[in-house]
């Protein structure tokens, strides 16, 4: 936004030195002027600011859908647990993304590789981040952990939550979206020089950073615990375990989708921001719109292809389904929500649906046991995301949304060359990197320490039972809980140990 400039010499001239007491009024014109132009930057500052914190609020309340999706994906007898677990990365990672997570992420200056400042918020607000800024990208690094625990659900000690969602909100993450969101990152779009091909990652609201991230965490976290009791029975036949409720994967199917609105579009950080010479309809606000309608257009298209691409592999219409093809939807979008137009975000939720259901069935075929397909959706669309991202880039909306550099590469497929789609590329072999030699070795360490993994026995029990006091409905009472131990029992399960 322009600022209003006032000169009291100028206006005196403009006056004429006959008029009585011309330096008078243009001191007063002046003053006048200078006052509508401080209330003028700080409506600006106010306009943006609530826009990040509604924002911010958008995106918190994905952990109630995280947590109602995870509750309606596992059996009744781990309500209680998942919840908790849900609760604990909002809280746990709260407090370690205060006190190192942001700093790692985005103290600056700093080297390319990892923040140095503002620990503990030290130093904040500035002029270059406020405090609306921390809320944002906390409520993003929890949604980070909130993947993960889907990922082990059913069957992880307590302990081993609190201490891989500590770890993964307060170093583990921060240094990925440092790399790739912060100014002095390596591979960010937003560098200051020496960009990445010439370009840097555009990696928007985090298909990379962040859904990569939680998935692959989850990936090996379910791979050093195995597959749940009952899973896949001694012969190596799938066995399907059910979530308790389809009501409750529906109800935070939904409430995610209502954050997504936050995560996409809010990834703006700004809304007042014009374009061009500004005074016209079309500025920042408008790509705002356009992010929502692709991130919308993703989802929809992906939902709608699980829907028939299960009925014709399973004969089933499976609303469960089609809610993880939605939200698969959207985690592909996330990356290039901004610079791509609505047709491309159809096509970017199509490919997600087939990427989701072929790494399920490759999952079930490598007896890999994720309750709630974390890994795959969030993972394996995540990365899907990132690639699409390097396709289909539109030439114009890259450079509005990340001005300042000349002839930036944009989509391959839009004719602006491989050298996006190469960052790209660099972006989905440097996380899946760097989290598989964090997070990987963590989960070993845990397993062996035998910190990971509940006993055979609580988990035929349930943890809501042997953990948590008690069941979370008080109609899955013990009877109920035999017969499930009866129908196990049925398919000749698999009770061999974890995987080392």
């Amino acid at each position: 936004m322009a600022s209003l400039s006032c000169s009291a010499a100028q206006l005196t001239s403009l006056l004429g030195s006959n008029t009585s007491n011309a330096a008078d009024v243009a001191d007063y014109i002046c003053s006048q002027l200078s006052a509508v132009s401080t209330k003028l930057t700080d409506t600006r500052y106010a306009v943006d600011t609530t826009y990040l914190l509604f924002s911010a609020y958008l995106v918190f309340s994905m952990q109630l859908g995280f947590a109602m999706l995870c509750a309606g994906s596992v059996r009744a007898k781990n309500t209680m647990n998942i919840m908790l677990t849900n609760v604990l990365d909002a809280a746990a990672g709260g407090i370690f993304y205060y006190l190192f997570g942001f700093a790692f992420a985005f103290g600056s200056p700093s080297n390319s590789f990892i923040g140095r400042h503002f620990f503990a918020l030290n130093s904040l607000p500035n002029a270059i981040y406020d405090y609306s800024f921390f809320l944002y990208q906390w409520a993003f690094a929890i949604a980070t952990a909130g993947i993960t625990s889907g990922s082990i659900a059913e069957r992880t000690q307590f302990v081993a939550y609190m201490i891989y969602s500590s770890f993964l909100t307060g170093f583990v993450y921060p240094v990925v979206s440092h790399w790739f969101w912060s100014s002095d990152g390596w591979g960010s779009a937003s560098k200051n020089g020496n960009l990445l091909f010439g370009s840097g990652v555009i990696d928007f609201a985090g298909s990379g950073v962040v859904h990569m991230v939680g998935g692959i965490a989850g990936f090996w976290g379910a791979l050093v615990e195995g597959p749940r009791i009952g899973r896949y029975d001694n012969a190596g036949r799938s066995v399907t375990l059910r979530g308790h409720s389809a009501s409750l994967v529906v109800l935070g199917s939904f409430l995610l989708w209502f954050g997504w609105y936050g995560f996409n579009p809010g990834s703006f950080t700004k809304i007042l921001v014009a374009y061009g010479g500004g005074g016209s309809y079309y500025g920042q606000w408008s790509a705002v719109g356009r992010t929502a309608v692709t991130t919308t257009l993703a989802g929809c298209t992906a939902a709608l292809t699980t829907l028939f691409g299960k009925r014709i592999l399973s004969g089933h219409w499976n609303v469960t389904d089609v809610c993880n093809g939605l939200l698969g939807g959207f985690a592909a979008i996330t990356s290039g929500c901004s610079v791509v137009e609505p047709w491309a975000a159809i096509i970017c939720g199509f490919v997600a649906a087939v990427v989701l259901i072929c790494c399920n069935q490759m999952a079930d075929k490598l007896q890999y046991d994720d309750p709630l397909e974390a890994a795959q959706l969030h993972g394996g669309c995540g990365s899907w995301g990132v690639i699409f991202t390097g396709l289909f880039a539109s030439k114009r909306y890259v450079d509005e949304v990340y001005p300042g550099v000349s002839g930036r590469p944009y989509g391959l497929f839009m004719g602006g060359g491989g050298k996006l789609l190469a960052a790209q590329i660099i972006q989905i072999l440097t996380i899946v990197g760097w989290v598989s030699a964090t997070m990987g070795p963590l989960f070993v360490i845990l397993h062996r320490l035998n910190l990971l993994r509940i006993s055979a026995e609580d988990e035929m029990a349930g943890m809501d039972l042997t953990r948590h006091g008690g069941f979370a409905y008080a109609y899955h009472d013990k009877d109920s809980q035999k017969h499930e131990i009866q129908m196990f029992s049925t398919v000749e399960p698999n009770f061999a140990a974890p995987r080392e």
